[in-house]
Order: C-alpha cells, then sequence, then structure tokens
C-alpha cells in the first residue's frame, strides 16, 4: 500500500476561452472577414478576399495550438519518503524525477523584470516547475511546497 500524500498537487495551465467563447469568437472572425472580404469583392479588389480567408486560418491555428498546450500537466506528490515530480508533455511524453525530502530545496527566484521561476533543487539536481503559472501561483505554491516539506521531514520514521 503506498503511503499517504503530504501534498499531492495537479498543475494545469490556464485556458480563459473556453470551447463555447472560441465557436463565438471564430464565428464573429468569420463574419467579419466576410463581410471584409464582399466589400473589397464588390469593389473588384476580389484577391482581398483570400487574405481574408487567411486570417481567419490564421486565428484558428493559433488557439488551436493555445489549446494544445493546455494539455501539459505536472503532478508533484510528496510522501515522506519521496517527492514524485511527472511531467505529462502536450505530445503525451511523459517524464518523472524523485527527489528525497530531507536534502529538497525549493528556490523561488525573482529577478526583476522577469518572471519568477520555481525551481527544485537536490544533490546538484534542479528541476524548474509550474513554469506556466502566473507569478502568484508559483508563489503559493512555493509555499505550500515548503509546509508540506517541513511536515514531511518532522514525521518521525518506523
Amino acid at each position: 500500500m503506498s503511503e499517504p500524500a503530504q501534498l499531492d498537487v495537479v498543475l494545469t495551465p490556464h485556458r480563459s476561452l473556453g470551447p463555447r467563447g472560441f465557436l463565438v469568437l471564430m464565428a464573429g472572425v468569420s463574419l467579419a472577414c466576410f463581410a471584409g472580404g464582399a466589400v473589397f469583392a464588390h469593389f473588384g479588389a476580389w484577391p482581398v478576399v483570400g487574405f481574408f480567408g487567411l486570417d481567419v486560418a490564421l486565428v484558428y491555428l493559433a488557439f488551436r495550438a493555445s489549446y494544445r498546450s493546455a494539455l501539459h500537466r505536472e503532478t508533484l506528490r510528496l510522501t515522506p519518503d519521496a517527492l514524485q515530480v511527472e511531467r505529462i508533455e502536450p505530445s503525451g511524453a511523459v517524464r518523472r524525477w524523485t527527489f528525497q525530502p530531507y536534502w529538497l530545496r525549493v528556490d523561488l527566484e525573482q529577478m526583476p523584470g522577469r518572471a519568477s521561476v520555481l525551481r527544485l533543487a537536490s544533490h546538484g539536481r534542479s528541476l524548474v516547475v509550474g513554469a506556466f503559472l502566473s507569478a502568484e501561483e508559483r508563489a503559493s505554491l512555493a509555499r505550500a511546497l515548503k509546509a508540506a516539506l517541513e511536515r514531511a521531514r518532522t514525521v518521525p520514521q518506523p
């Protein structure tokens, strides 16, 4: 039987536009481009219609890439014996890291004018986690990780 988790967190990128909003947006962009293309075609500038179609295709492809990147997942599971990090890439590739909690350091690097970086470090190895999170979310995760590590380090070992 596996040990109870002191911390079990699944990190996912935030996407503010849901599927229904995406359909409404694409309908609006398509309608606007169709209307603009119709005006240009009416005045004899029919080649411009193709560029309006290209605009619709590029907006669609940009959102498709954004939704694909939203498939990224990071799972952090802390037990008294190990912190296990599992990263699932949008391609489906899975990578796993294991750190011993007693030696693990949680560093939130705040750099002026740049995004903060949350790094787990132990025995010369380091791993950046939550790169897709906002600065506030990274800070909150760092506090939660530090508190959970403190608890894990004080749990008596049998």
